[in-house]
Formats: structure tokens, C-alpha cells, sequence
């Protein structure tokens, strides 16, 4: 296995299951948490946040999001919890203006200037306390087998909102790590530090499990790859490591394709997130020195009936002979039918 950690307190009858996976171990039934679990396609979710004024006051406050993080954990048998938060909080902690405008997405200011940023990095954390107070409330009220996950946007991804100022196809983002190759590297070493301090911050407050989420790693070349994503996370790592933290990383370098085997071979990740292109052949590839999560598509889970059901023994099959987390292969669409996670789980883990 890749790095094989065994965190503090990891060892028992309550270990939870993703953490014995994540230590290299395989299970007779997998782990199972979906990405975006807490969200949208729960109706106790939208009652929720229409009481918060926007999304980002929504993110940032402990008693809501928290409550947001455990209304899965009541409703299904998810092994895991995952923080309710969002990728672009360290944006605005840095000082860049970020909203969420309704039916739009993220919309994001005017770049700072770095060095204004990088006189904000030890700051940022402190504004994002309120994100550890979160993961504390939630560790206190979760069962001990089950585990805390929090979470961060890796710096490639989170810089293309940064630059571009919103959601779109990145190629202005991958235009601009061209032309401007100095100024966007000191962009990433400055999100490389902030997101280092913040996911400190969050193992400290109650995470047992840390994920670097690079949503837009999709159409890059290998050496941008390994300029952008392989090596800001080896370096994120690094300095959480360095903290004495000893919690297990998830990286997810979505659309990736083969050069995901690159990254396992070089990131010091307990287990990588695959989306929903990987092969059977290739997941069993990367069991050999990882543990693997995911590849279910979140479009299948939107439509339910036999197809879903084949899916999932499929997958169980093809890789439950080695570590393995069940996961989809990105987040959980809002209009999902909450009977068709119930399905998923009722084979996963059994009624």
C-alpha cells in the first residue's frame, strides 16, 4: 500500500470501516459514503438552508452545518460523514470576494494581488474556524465506527475560480498557466499554504479523514499535471504531515484517466477517488499500492431499476477483493430519488 497509515486511535472494535480500508485492509462489505451526501436531494436539507440568508453564511455556520453533515447519517447507513462546507471558502479567507448567485453558481471578484494574499495565509484559517467548531460538533454526535471526513479543493481546481471568476470549461485557467506560468505558480504555492493550515486545522477539530478534491484535473497534459496537481499535493501533504497529523489522505483527480496511476505513484495518498471512466482492470491496477473509492455514476443513481442494481454488484465484484470504499464517481445530483440510495445501500451493506 501507498503510505500505509494507522492513525491515532484507529485500532479496535469500533474502528470505523473506512479507516481499516484506508490502513490497507479489505472488507466482506466495503465502506459507503457518497460525495455530496449532505445536500440537495434531501427535503430536511432545503428546509434547512432556506433559513440561512445565503450559501456561504449557510457554510459558515456551526450549528447549520453541522446539521447539514448529520441529516444523511440519520437517514441512511453511510460508514462516513463528510463536513458540509464548500472548495471555495479559502478564496474568500484569502480576501477575494466569493457569492453564490441562485440558479448561477459560484461568482467570484477581482484577483487579489498575491502579495496581499500571501499576508492573509495564516489569517485565512482563523476565518474558517468556524468550519473546525462544525467538524467538532459532528465528531461529538457521530457513532464512533463511523468516521469524519473534511475536506479541502485542491489548488489547481480552486485557482481556476480564482482566475476565471466563476464556473466554465477552465480554458481560460489552463491559457493563462501558459502565459502567465510565474504568476500562476505563486498562486498555487499560496493555496498549497493556506489549504495546508486549514486542513490541519481540521484534523485537529475531529476529522479522521482528509480529502483533496481536484474537481477540474479533466484535459490537462502530463506536464501540467504534474506541475498543477501532483505536485501541490505532494507539498500539501508534506506540511500536514510536518503538523504531526497522521490522518489518511483521499485524493481525487477527476478526469484524470491514466495519468491517475502516475499520481498514486507519486502522492503519498491512502486511497484515490476514481469518477466513473475507470475500467474494472484499472481499479485493480491501483489496489495493488492503494486503496480505491468510488466509480458509480451519479446519472445511474438518478435512475434507478435493474440497471443501478447490476451496476452495483458489478462494482463489488470487480473490486471488493481489495481495499475498496463503495462511492459515486462525483457528487450526488440534487433530483436523485432518495429510494435509489436507499437501493444502493440496501446491497452494499444489507438491510
Amino acid at each position: 500500500m501507498n503510505q500505509i497509515l494507522t492513525p491515532t486511535g484507529a485500532a479496535g472494535p469500533s474502528t470505523p470501516a473506512l479507516l481499516k480500508v484506508l490502513a490497507g485492509q479489505s472488507l466482506a462489505k466495503p465502506p459507503i459514503w457518497f460525495m455530496r451526501q449532505a445536500g440537495r436531494y434531501l427535503p430536511e436539507y432545503r428546509a434547512l438552508r432556506a433559513t440561512a440568508p445565503d450559501f456561504i453564511s449557510f457554510c459558515l455556520d456551526p450549528e447549520k452545518a453541522a446539521e447539514a453533515t448529520l441529516q444523511p447519517m440519520r437517514r441512511f447507513a453511510f460508514s462516513a460523514a463528510i463536513v458540509f462546507a464548500d472548495i471555495l471558502l479559502i478564496p474568500g479567507a484569502l480576501g477575494q470576494d466569493v457569492r453564490f448567485e441562485v440558479g448561477e453558481g459560484p461568482k467570484l471578484g477581482t484577483l487579489p494581488p498575491l502579495e496581499t494574499m500571501r499576508d492573509q495565509i495564516e489569517a485565512s484559517t482563523g476565518r474558517l474556524s468556524a468550519v473546525g467548531e462544525t467538524l467538532s460538533r459532528v465528531r461529538a454526535a457521530l457513532e464512533p465506527e463511523r468516521a469524519l471526513i473534511g475536506f479541502a479543493g485542491a489548488p489547481w481546481t480552486v485557482a481556476t475560480y480564482m482566475i476565471e471568476g466563476g464556473s466554465s470549461d477552465r480554458t481560460g485557467a489552463r491559457t493563462y498557466a501558459y502565459t502567465h506560468p510565474e504568476a500562476l505558480d505563486g498562486l498555487i504555492d499560496i493555496l498549497v499554504e493556506a489549504t495546508a493550515f486549514y486542513l490541519i486545522m481540521q484534523a485537529k477539530a475531529g476529522a479522521q479523514v482528509l480529502k483533496l478534491f481536484e474537481s477540474w484535473a479533466e484535459n490537462l497534459p502530463e506536464d501540467l499535471f504534474e506541475r498543477l496537481v501532483i505536485g501541490p499535493h505532494m507539498r500539501i501533504i508534506e506540511k500536514v504531515r510536518a503538523a504531526g497529523i497522521d490522518a489518511p489522505f483521499i485524493g481525487f483527480p477527476k478526469g484524470a484517466g491514466t495519468l491517475v496511476a502516475n499520481y498514486v505513484a507519486k502522492v503519498p495518498v491512502q486511497a484515490v477517488a476514481m469518477d466513473v471512466q475507470a475500467s474494472a482492470a484499472f481499479g485493480r491496477q491501483l489496489q495493488q499500492t492503494t486503496a480505491i473509492q468510488g466509480a458509480l455514476d451519479p446519472l445511474l443513481l438518478r435512475a434507478g431499476g435493474a440497471a443501478l442494481d447490476r451496476r452495483v454488484e458489478e462494482m463489488l465484484v470487480q473490486w471488493g477483493g481489495g481495499p475498496y470504499i463503495f462511492n459515486l464517481g462525483h457528487g450526488i445530483l440534487p433530483d436523485t430519488p432518495i429510494s435509489h440510495v436507499e437501493q444502493v445501500l440496501a446491497r452494499v451493506v444489507g438491510s
